[in-house]
């Protein structure tokens, strides 16, 4: 039996097999009078929860008959149960993207074959701010999403979401790279031309692509799928679903959230205390967002780095010009008076 389940954005296929005859045996003739179920144990999810510590999560006590990582890494013990918990001998990279294979067997000798991708546990995630959006396309412009590092760390396993494309796996998921404090890194949601590659070395100018920055570090979504709106959420998310730093915004205040997804983000985000309403304990709604009728692919959605974070519209603003990269431009758009 062969089957595909969703865990955290990532399709993971398992395979599970249990022998049954076409006719009734005996043994399956108790089973049904007794209501035993000999339905092979459902893999649950998985998680590493430290450098040197990845559980596994069955609906039933299982015993692990093998486990294989790629890259490998070193096993140290395999603790059974309906958590089977792995122990490394070492730290695993910070936020590197493994793949692990594991057999089990429940007490009624049903088997089942897990193979899933996972980050292994990145502790170095610094402080960060989200600093600047652009939400619209219009060649050559391309939307992006910006931040700045508070403090040296890893950025490995951090990932960005976006509300209107969907909340069920991020836009983006960092690979580990290190960067140092106060480094302005922009993600960029389309990817050009080949040029356009992700800078995770020393090199802040092996992107070369048409939107590449010089001297900044640049990550790119492959292809060239519009994947933010002029009204959204964003924010980011660490391994332990705790949000980074998050930023909402509409272009229509008046008017109450249009799609399910921004509802979603927006009861995320308040009961978070990433995104605050108003009304204090209340769902934020697009009258609690950034004003973003005046963005355009010029004018970008900008923090006001000079002000402390307050999770709400006041540390924001549409600037008069973007600066993907750079300290965000100060001169705020003022429409003409006519």
């Amino acid at each position: 039996m062969i089957r595909s389940i969703e865990l955290s954005g990532l399709w993971v296929l398992v395979f599970g097999a249990c022998c049954f005859a076409c006719t009734c045996s005996p043994e399956a003739e108790l089973q049904q009078v007794l209501g035993i179920s000999a339905q092979a144990p459902v893999f649950l999810g998985c998680k590493a929860l430290s450098p040197t510590e990845i559980v596994f999560h069955f609906s039933a006590s299982v015993k692990a008959a093998s486990v294989y990582f790629d890259p490998p890494l070193d096993i140290v013990s395999v603790e059974d149960g309906s958590t089977v918990r792995v122990t490394l001998g070492r730290a695993a990279g910070d936020g590197e993207k493994i793949t692990a294979d594991l057999l089990v067997e429940d007490g009624r000798k049903n088997t089942l074959n897990v193979l899933v991708s996972l980050r292994t546990r990145n502790p170095r995630l610094p402080a960060l701010l989200l600093t600047e959006v652009r939400a619209e396309h219009r060649n050559p412009r391309l939307e992006f999403v910006e931040i700045k590092t508070l403090a040296p760390g890893n950025l490995g396993a951090l990932r960005l979401f976006a509300a209107v494309a969907g909340l069920a796996e991020p836009l983006f998921e960092f690979p580990p790279v290190e960067a140092g404090a106060g480094e302005y890194i922009v993600i960029h949601l389309r990817t050009p031309d080949a040029g356009s590659v992700d800078e995770t070395g020393d090199d802040l100018n092996a992107s070369q692509g048409s939107e590449s920055i010089p001297e900044v570090r640049d990550f790119w979504i492959p292809l060239s799928a519009e994947r933010l709106r002029n009204t959204d959420a964003v924010f980011f998310m660490d391994q332990d679903d705790q949000i980074a730093d998050a930023v909402m915004f509409s272009e229509t205040p008046g008017e109450s959230w249009a799609k399910e997804g921004l509802l979603r983000a927006a009861e995320l985000l308040g009961r978070r205390g990433a995104w605050l309403a108003g009304v204090p304990e209340a769902v934020p709604g697009p009258g609690d967002a950034v004003n973003s009728g005046a963005a355009t692919p010029v004018r970008t959605i900008c923090r006001d780095e000079a002000s402390a974070d307050t999770n709400s519209a006041a540390d924001w603003y549409i600037a008069a010009s973007g600066t993907p990269g750079k300290r965000n431009n100060a001169d705020r758009y003022a429409p003409k008076q006519r």
